[in-house]
């Protein structure tokens, strides 16, 4: 699903250049739920940001669903994220002044009369028929991602890339949005989650340790290993 070639990656800052990724090779399998690690700093959000097309690679191949990434144009890239892979965020980014009902139809490739009845149908689904009218600022913090991930889910993508879904949330919260994306692993769908969190990484078949840029790690957990509780 997901393969990097030596892929580096560097930004230009007044304090000099700082190498974000350097020489990173990876391979994500479609179905996989994988966590990515580390400390503060060491690359994690820019690999996913590469990995969604959200950034282009200072050198190397990335490629993603057999799509060479580094190739594709500004326009192949949106029309590419829209089709196959939803974004899960910290800070969740929603539109401040559409309802929740809007804030997922908006981010739908299809017509509008048609998104409305799938977004209410995943709203329905993620325990939010109560709030279709509300605007983000009148929910809680697990409301709010529960709304990112049914925006992330309304187009069927094949790959949720997740970065700190669970940083804002109280353990009770961070459990049902880390459940949801099992949900959607289990129905097939391809996970890369970064997290600096235990609980998150515990769903995840396999970690990808992060450090100074670099991968120092990659452990698979055990196949016996039993499935986090569920709230």
């Amino acid at each position: 699903m997901i393969h990097f070639e030596d892929v580096s990656k560097t930004y230009s800052t007044a304090d000099g250049p700082v190498h974000a990724l350097s020489g990173v090779n990876m391979d994500v399998g479609q179905r996989e739920f994988i966590a990515v690690r580390g400390p503060s700093g060491c690359g994690k959000s820019t690999l996913l940001m590469l990995a969604g097309g959200l950034g282009t690679a200072t050198s190397g191949r990335v490629s993603v669903a057999g799509e060479d990434l580094t190739a594709a144009g500004p326009a192949a890239l949106a029309r590419f994220r829209a089709k196959r892979i939803g974004f899960v965020f910290q800070m969740f980014h929603l539109l401040p002044y559409l309802t929740v009902l809007d804030n997922v139809a908006a981010a739908s490739t299809g017509e509008q009369s048609t998104a409305r009845a799938r977004a209410a149908e995943l709203l329905e689904k993620f325990h939010l028929t109560d709030r279709l009218r509300h605007r983000p600022a009148e929910l809680s913090a697990g409301e709010r991602q529960r709304v990112a991930m049914a925006r992330a889910l309304i187009n069927g993508p094949t790959l949720i890339l997740a970065d700190e879904p669970t940083g804002n949330l109280d353990p009770g919260s961070a459990t049902i949005v880390l459940d949801l994306l099992a949900d959607f692993h289990r129905e097939g769908g391809t996970v890369l989650l970064v997290t600096h969190e235990e609980q998150a990484a515990a769903y995840a078949g396999r970690t990808i340790l992060l450090r100074q840029g670099t991968i120092e790690g990659d452990a698979t957990a055990s196949s016996k290993q039993e499935e986090p509780e569920r709230a």
